[in-house]
């Protein structure tokens, strides 16, 4: 019975660790990526997009960090943030190549 405690308890703080990765350090990179996306295709002059795509970056930092403690899957997470990384990396990589507003 100690053992299967044991084990829960080290399951559960590796779930926590986890998180918590993706909560600061993993969201911090998604969060960037996605606001220099939305700086790049929210209307107005360059200067009003880029400040209210910062604004708005707090919020979604906020959001994204509930959402990883929210979750029932770490390895979902884990997946879905990455693929969004790469996705908004993708997306920033090609408005810049086609000339899209800095």
């Amino acid at each position: 019975m100690a053992k299967a405690a044991g084990k829960l308890r080290w399951a559960n703080r590796r779930d926590v660790t986890l998180r918590t990765a993706a909560a600061v350090p993993l969201n911090y990179a998604l969060t960037s990526l996605f606001t220099v996306l939305l700086a790049r295709i929210l209307p107005g002059a360059p200067a009003q997009a880029s400040i209210g795509a910062t604004l708005l970056s707090f919020a979604i930092f906020a959001g994204i960090a509930m959402l990883c403690f929210a979750v029932r899957s770490v390895s979902r997470l884990w997946l879905a943030m990455i693929g969004a990384g790469v996705a908004f990396a993708l997306a920033d990589w090609l408005l810049i190549a086609s000339g899209g507003r800095l």
